[in-house]
């Protein structure tokens, strides 16, 4: 999703990178890194948020119907948003 949403012109590489690295040198992230992932989500949540793009209350609504929809899904099966068993299109 951040490839795309540069790819698209949201965002520079230059502004991912300054959010990104602000995540990475927070205080209290783990020793082996495990948290990575986390911090990117975080990083991409708060570049979104900055350049509103969306609400924090939309975004934080659209995370959670990503958690729904990964409970939905069949092991081994691709998590897909339409999984979400809340969501309304």
């Amino acid at each position: 999703m951040t490839v795309r949403l540069h790819e698209q012109g949201v965002f520079s590489w230059h502004e991912w990178a300054e959010a990104l690295s602000t995540e990475l040198h927070r205080p209290g992230r783990k020793v082996d890194g495990s948290d990575y992932y986390d911090c990117w989500v975080a990083a991409l949540s708060h570049l979104v948020a900055k350049l509103s793009i969306t609400s924090g209350p939309e975004l934080e609504a659209l995370v959670r119907s990503w958690q729904r929809a990964a409970e939905a899904t069949p092991h081994g099966k691709p998590i897909v948003l339409e999984n979400d068993p809340l969501r309304q299109d």
